[in-house]
Parts: C-alpha cells; structure tokens; sequence
C-alpha cells in the first residue's frame, strides 16, 4: 500500500509553517491578554489555527492510500505571480484596484472557463477586502492609486 504523500507531506509542511509562525510571534511580541490583545496574539492564534489545519490534513493521510501526482507548476506560478504583483503595485494602484488585478491573475488558471465568474470574483473579494480592511479594521492602507490621492 502506498501511502497518500502528498497530503502527507503538504498538511506536515502547512503544521510547521504555523508553528513557526506562532513561535516566532510568542518569543518576539507580547500576547496582551484577552481583554487587551497585544501585538502578538493575532499571529499566534493563526499560527496555531493554521498548524491545526495542517496536522488535520496530514495525520488521516498516514493510513490513507494515495496515488502519484504530478505537482501543479503552472498554477504555482501565476498564484505566486498574482502574489509578487499585489505586494509590488500596492503602493502605486491602491488595495483596490490591486485586488481586483489579483484575483483576475490567480483565477486565470482555474480549470473553469469564462471570464464572468472572474469578474464576479474579484468584485466580490475587493468589496470583502474595502469591508474587512478599510471599513472594519480601519488600517492605513492607499485605497486609491497614487494619482487619486
């Protein structure tokens, strides 16, 4: 029987990223408490939900019989393209429009043909992002390109 490595390896990968994650912010940033969450507590609680997801994924993945895969090269490109274009033009075009460029980026190797549920996508989500982001959280992020400012 051949074991599922795939998810084996990708679930440990994703429980050691979050556990890095938290024990970097638990040594490096104080945890507030409960009440007065300090700069630490957000980092460390999804470090801890994401090391959680991953030992979710890999632990049933121990006795689960799996196939070989071919790893996904071109959708790992364009994701971390879609990724190099939001850091690199959200400064000049604004969360918005940076989104909005993302998203299309990211869904363009989607198995699923068409541009209109694109589209749909990416107002959807940069709607979410203006909510969360500006609205909810109220962060300093240029909304706008530089020229609107």
């Amino acid at each position: 029987m051949r074991r599922d490595l795939h998810d084996l390896g990708w679930g440990a990968a994703l429980a050691l990223t979050g556990l890095a994650v938290a024990g970097y912010a638990w040594v490096s940033y104080d945890m507030g408490s409960l009440r007065r969450m300090g700069p630490g507590f957000f980092p460390v609680t999804l470090g801890m939900l994401l090391a959680g997801l991953g030992a979710f994924i890999a632990v049933p993945a121990i006795s689960r019989p799996g196939q070989s895969r071919p790893f996904a090269w071109p959708e790992t490109i364009v994701v971390v393209a879609a990724l190099l274009v939001f850091g690199l033009l959200l400064d000049k075009l604004g969360v918005l429009l940076t989104t909005a460029l993302t998203v299309l980026i990211a869904s363009s190797v989607a198995p699923r043909g068409g541009l209109g549920w694109r589209l749909v996508l990416s107002v959807a989500v940069t709607a979410l992002v203006w909510l969360v982001f500006v609205r909810g959280l109220n962060m300093s992020l240029p909304v706008w390109p530089r020229a609107l400012r």
